[in-house]
């Protein structure tokens, strides 16, 4: 419902009614609309977070590790419905602060994982970077703003010409050269 309707215009009875349950189990569990968009927000950026702390703890080389949270975290499709919900969210987060909050968390926790792969591959030797933080707060503010207008057909962008500068810009931010990041653009 929150994906066809939209954050701001779902209503709890239109969510009881789309899952064939009473509006008062609903109101059981969540007092409020706001509780029940809260944890519907906040448990999905927790499995998407947990998604990419498994990508990052895994066993592949740093390089292989950052390119693989690039795939992942960059739009599937134009009709990709996590970025669509989270598109909706960051409209919706300026002015509700239960949904800002879940954002700020979700966007810190995914600049956490980043700047932690990108950092442990400094100490592995593979990368040369001198501020992490700083390169996955760059990394991040790119990825979002070319996934937008991926997602929107601005300019009509194509998924691998989005994957393609996002490679571009991780391989200098961590002082590699792009041909260090594989051609193919398969997710």
């Amino acid at each position: 419902m929150v994906l066809e309707r939209g954050l701001a215009s779902t209503r709890v009875a239109d969510i009881a009614k789309a899952t064939n349950v009473s509006g008062g189990l609903i109101h059981y569990h969540f007092a409020t609309k706001d509780d029940l968009i809260t944890e519907m927000l906040r448990s999905t950026s927790e499995a998407e977070i947990q998604r990419l702390r498994e990508i990052a703890d895994g066993p592949e080389s740093a390089v292989e590790r950052l390119d693989h949270i690039l795939r992942v975290c960059i739009p599937a499709s134009r009709d990709d419905q996590g970025w669509i919900l989270w598109l909706d969210a960051w409209a919706v987060g300026m002015r509700e602060e239960h949904v800002r909050t879940i954002l700020l968390q979700f966007e810190g926790a995914w600049i956490d994982v980043l700047r932690d792969v990108i950092a442990h591959g400094v100490v592995l030797g593979e990368f040369v970077c001198d501020d992490p933080q700083g390169a996955a707060e760059r990394l991040d503010g790119m990825l979002d703003g070319l996934a937008i207008r991926y997602t929107l057909d601005a300019g009509n962008m194509s998924r691998a010409r989005l994957l393609e500068h996002a490679r571009v810009a991780a391989a200098r931010e961590v002082g590699l050269e792009r041909s260090a990041f594989p051609i193919e653009t398969a997710p």
